[in-house]
């Protein structure tokens, strides 16, 4: 019998650990290859492990609801597979090989976890911290107040090895360059000091009757999100309504055949991404993100589209390069991403490396909303129910009152560098696209 140590794999970009939620196959149980094992939850998605080869599960060393890391043995299988000899002296180059890897992993181990212990993995402002960003930052006596302050390159702003060492050589470089006197501090540090401190929020008192809820882990990294981007952008939102009876009695006509032809219902919501995507061609400045006083234009267009999940909380599945695709193309990855988000099968790339956003109000009959902006983004749109209205049209003989099917769609954005004018003409942009629709 041949024992396997089976891996905590890597789980996306920036993810070093994973909390063990189900054990899938109980110990002693027969398994085989890439039959799932085990499913572990990070920061971003919940996903299965599944075994590397067949055989028994004769031990499962990572428990329900431990956090191990990324590389670390999690269970050991033993299968049958016959034993080929070897010669000594190979036998003896690979076990000094595999030794060698071993104690190079076990040492670069505990650097992390010592360095991890020291600094906790996140800002208090919700920013992720890299094992080798906390390392070097450990080092130089870097805190987290002035690791708030530096503008991160990496995804979703996060700071990068070159962003700390070019920063702390900015530091020394200001440090030399007057002996005399203390280097001045960053504005953002200064402001930050001369701000008093708010005053801790009393817990709300409870009543006979009340029924406490403790948050689950989603729901409190929701509540981070939402709450850091609030604290970053100075939110805006702008608002427009578009008269798509002619979009509607389109789709009406054609969503039958669609589904036969190409196997996919089609909703609402593709025809929104594309619209927006169109958009954002004309107006690129909406498809952007700061970094500190340099303004990056992304030259993807990604767009995350807000999903609701059966247990209340919400994860946004990001479809790739949204003006390449056609309709049905978007209309393919909006109904595998939103089922696949219900059933938590989304991989941790699939909800990543958005560069704008797009969340459906109308799903739930609402007219219209204040969306937050997901950041580093600086922009994310709303679209209401869709709506039959008496309006006034406008015909050569005159006017006229008739039915028509209007929506109301909602613009939030980074006053910091998008203004009212921007804003307003993006979507007007949206509103003639979507007005007169064609794919």
């Amino acid at each position: 019998m041949a024992k396997i140590e089976v891996y905590l794999p890597a789980m996306g970009e920036g993810v070093i650990e994973a909390t063990v939620n189900k054990w899938l196959v109980p110990e002693g149980a027969s398994i085989s290859e890439d039959d799932p094992l085990v499913e572990v939850a990070t920061d971003k998605v919940d996903s299965e492990v599944p075994s590397p080869a067949k055989g028994v599960l004769v031990k499962i060393v990572a428990a329900e609801g431990s956090v191990p890391k990324v590389g670390d043995i999690i269970a050991i299988i033993e299968n049958e597979v016959p034993y080929v000899p070897q010669e000594p002296d190979k036998v003896e180059k690979e076990v000094a090989r595999v030794r060698e890897t071993i104690e190079q992993f076990r040492a670069e181990k505990e650097t992390v976890e010592r360095v991890s212990e020291e600094m906790k993995s996140r800002t208090p402002s919700g920013r992720f911290l890299s094992p080798l960003v906390r390392n070097i930052a450990a080092a130089e006596g870097i805190g987290y107040d002035e690791l708030e302050t530096i503008a991160g390159t990496g995804m979703d702003g996060r700071i990068t090895k070159d962003d700390l060492l070019s920063w702390i050589e900015k530091r020394k470089a200001e440090a030399a360059a007057d002996t005399r006197t203390e280097p001045e501090a960053p504005v953002a540090r200064v402001g930050r000091a001369e701000k008093p401190e708010a005053a801790a929020v009393q817990g709300s008192p409870t009543a006979t009757g009340d029924k406490v809820i403790e948050m689950d882990r989603v729901r409190k990294l929701i509540a981070e999100h939402m709450t850091l981007s609030k604290r970053t952008s100075a939110h805006v939102t702008s608002y427009i309504d578009a008269d798509v009876t002619r979009l509607v009695n389109w789709r009406n006509r054609t969503k039958q055949d669609f589904l036969e032809k190409e196997g996919v219902k089609l909703t609402l919501t593709p025809i929104f991404i594309d619209a927006t995507a169109r958009a954002l061609k004309d107006y690129p400045m909406l498809n952007s993100s700061v970094d500190g006083n340099k303004i990056i234009l992304r030259k993807n267009i990604n767009i995350g589209m807000a999903t609701a999940l059966p247990d209340g909380n919400l994860i946004v599945p990001v479809i790739k390069n949204c003006d390449e695709k056609s309709l049905t193309g978007i209309a393919r990855a909006v109904n595998d991403l939103a089922d696949r988000a219900r059933r938590n099968k989304l991989k941790p790339d699939e909800i990543t490396g958005g560069t704008f956003t797009l969340t459906n109000f109308g799903s739930y009959d609402n007219l219209a909303g204040t969306p937050i902006i997901s950041q580093p983004q600086v922009a994310i749109l709303g679209t209401g129910a869709v709506r039959k209205t008496p309006a006034v049209i406008e015909t050569p003989e005159g006017d006229l009152i008739g039915i028509r099917q209007i929506m109301i769609l909602s613009l939030s954005y980074d006053h910091r560098i998008i203004d009212g004018a921007l804003a307003g003409k993006f979507l007007r942009r949206v509103k003639e696209i979507l007005e007169n629709y064609e794919e």
